[in-house]
Parts: structure tokens; C-alpha cells; sequence
């Protein structure tokens, strides 16, 4: 892998420019990962922004972004490679007179090597982000394929020998801590917690993704954010959410916000009925001209 980045400074001016605006803790880690070659394991609350930097990444270097969207049941064939028997069939039905061993030594070949998303990635050429999203989803079989990948950049396939990375892709893994990961794992990869921002940098997110908004809101609606994500939620809003939230306010037209406002518009940050009936009890939301402030009672 080649250093990506030149300093902590570089990485934060970067990954600005491409419009995600890092605390010194994630750039710093983001430029020991590509300094010394590491993958990195990204873990938080879900929606903090974790893909997000992954792709990031990608923007700010210009590389390619590769991603493996992990899920229950996801296997080698779906991760990895695996071949194309209905060519391969083709083949060796055209070839049926020579013999198995003879057709076998044709059907095993680049020609009907299906490339995944982890082959993809170690073969590619050209400056590489790998984002293997969401790996506590995944059984944990998945896992130790995942190892000679992220200690190695290389992949062995039985039929072919082992291929070797032509240029190691900067790997980001993320989990929501769903799942204790292996410790094998972790022990190849550089580590980050990312959790919800400070209000300070959450304002300056939204200044940055919602210029538009008025400057006098953008205080109470992180408060309103921060106030909502100390309650016993299903799910507290992401960052996302709080620049949808953001947008709406600013397709409303809105100029102060007040209980009404928020009541009407939550929809957009919490996704359950049982959610938004305890932010309407906790956060005051009942009184339709009253501002709800930004700590809970």
C-alpha cells in the first residue's frame, strides 16, 4: 500500500475537501493505517459515519472503493471467488471425449474465475479501497476467511495457487459491536471507535452539508439531536439523520423551533412509533409552542 497520506494535517484537509470532517482521533488513526499498511477496524453505534469514511477515503485518494456488504449466511462464494459452472459445463461437455482429467486441467482456469468482492480487490490494480461493511453480521466463519486477506493481501484458490496482491487496497472493516469479533482478526488490523460527534462538530456538519440552513438553528437542532440520543431509544438518529433533519427544517421554510415544529418533523429522525412516543414525553414535544430545550427532564 502506498502512503496515501503525507500527515494527520493532510488527512483531516483531505477528507474535508471530499466533505466528511474527521476528529483528531480519526485522522490520526486513518494516517497510521495507510502509513503503515494496516487494515483498519471501525467500530461504533450505527450511524456515526463509518462507511462514510470509507468512502471518504476513496474520494480524497482517488481510489476505487470495493465494497463486501456482510450479511447472515454470506459465504466464500459470495466474498471471495468462486467459478462459473454453467461455462464450466459448457466446456466439458465440449470436450466429454478427451476425459475428466484432461478437462479438468481446461475448466480450472482464469477464463471461468468468477471475481468477488476480496479477489476483486487483491487483483486490482489500481489504488484500492476495500470497505468489508458490517462484519458482525456475518457468521464468524466469514472471519477466518477474511485473515489471509487482511494479514497477507493474498487469496489461495486451491486450483490455481495463490494470488498475491498487485497493489494492497487501504481496508476499512466496520461492525456495530453486535458481535465480539475474533481475536485473530483484530490482531491484523489498527482499531477506531467512532461515536456520535460533539455538538461542536456536528454543528460544523451541518453547516457544511446544509449551508442553506439558518445560522440561529443550527445550535438548537444538535441540541435537540443530543437530547434525543440520551434517551432509552430502538434507534437514537444518526449524523445522516440530522442533516435530513436539517434539510427538512430548510424545505419547511423554518425560522424558530418550537415544539410543533419538531413534533411534526420526527418522523425523519426516529424511525419508531415507541421512539417517538418517549421523545414526546421526555423532550417536552406535547406543547405545541414551546422550544424544546436540549436536555431531557
Amino acid at each position: 500500500m502506498s502512503k496515501l497520506f503525507a500527515s494527520v494535517d493532510e488527512v483531516t484537509e483531505r477528507l474535508g475537501a471530499a466533505g466528511y470532517l474527521p476528529s483528531l482521533d480519526i485522522a490520526t488513526t486513518v494516517f497510521l493505517a495507510g502509513h503503515l499498511g494496516k487494515p483498519l477496524l471501525v467500530e461504533g453505534p450505527a450511524g456515526v459515519g463509518k462507511t462514510e469514511l470509507a468512502k471518504a477515503v476513496a474520494a480524497a485518494t482517488n481510489s476505487d472503493l470495493i465494497r463486501l456488504q456482510c450479511y447472515e449466511g454470506i459465504d466464500e462464494a459470495r466474498a471471495l471467488y468462486e467459478w462459473n459452472h454453467a461455462k464450466q459445463l459448457l466446456r466439458i461437455t465440449a470436450t466429454d471425449t478427451e476425459g475428466w482429467d484432461s478437462a479438468r486441467d481446461h475448466v480450472f482456469t482464469e477464463e471461468f474465475l468468477l471475481d468477488r468482492p476480496l479477489l476483486a480487490a487483491i487483483r486490482n490494480p489500481r489504488p484500492t479501497v476495500l470497505l468489508i461493511d458490517e462484519l458482525d453480521k456475518a457468521d464468524v466463519e466469514l472471519e477466518g476467511l477474511l485473515l489471509e486477506v487482511l494479514g497477507d493481501y493474498q487469496v489461495s484458490i486451491p486450483e490455481l495457487g495463490t494470488i498475491t496482491a498487485v497493489r494492497k487496497p487501504f481496508v476499512f472493516v466496520t461492525s456495530n459491536a453486535n458481535r465480539e469479533l475474533s481475536e485473530a482478526l483484530q490482531r491484523r488490523c489498527l482499531y477506531l471507535h467512532i461515536d456520535y460527534p460533539t455538538a461542536e462538530l456536528e454543528r460544523a456538519i451541518v453547516r457544511m452539508k446544509v449551508p442553506e440552513l439558518d445560522a440561529a438553528l443550527r445550535e438548537p437542532v444538535v441540541g435537540v439531536v443530543g437530547a434525543l440520543r440520551q434517551l432509552s431509544l430502538r434507534k437514537p438518529p444518526s449524523i445522516a439523520e440530522t442533516v435530513d433533519w436539517a434539510k427538512t427544517l430548510v424545505a419547511l421554510g423554518v425560522r424558530d423551533l418550537t415544539g410543533n415544529i419538531v413534533r411534526s418533523t420526527l418522523g425523519v429522525l426516529l424511525k419508531y412509533q415507541s421512539d417517538q412516543r418517549v421523545a414526546i414525553e421526555r423532550l417536552t414535544l406535547l406543547e405545541p409552542d414551546r422550544t424544546p430545550g436540549s436536555a431531557a427532564r
